[in-house]
């Protein structure tokens, strides 16, 4: 893996961490994704030091909980929202 693909990869992962964690609503506990999002961190930066194999493993594991906890966290702070806002 050459340096320029290793910062291009590695300004894309912190890209979609800083995306992910921008605009949430404190209606739901957002732990599970914060840990997800750590994941990811650990991964880049051990992708950084040179352990690519256990890096990306790392990484990519992380960045699939992300998505999940992602969507399970959104879901449960759209329905928090619209419970409030319509008052079902």
């Amino acid at each position: 893996m050459t340096q320029r693909s290793r910062w291009s990869l590695l300004s894309l992962v912190c890209l979609v961490v800083a995306a992910l964690s921008w605009g949430t609503v404190d209606a739901a506990d957002k732990t599970k994704v914060d840990v997800a999002t750590k994941r990811v961190e650990q991964g880049a930066k051990q992708i950084g030091q040179g352990k690519a194999g256990s890096g990306f493993k790392e990484m990519f594991t992380g960045i699939g909980h992300t998505v999940v906890e992602g969507a399970k966290f959104s879901g449960d702070t759209m329905g928090a929202f619209f419970k409030k806002t319509f008052g079902s």
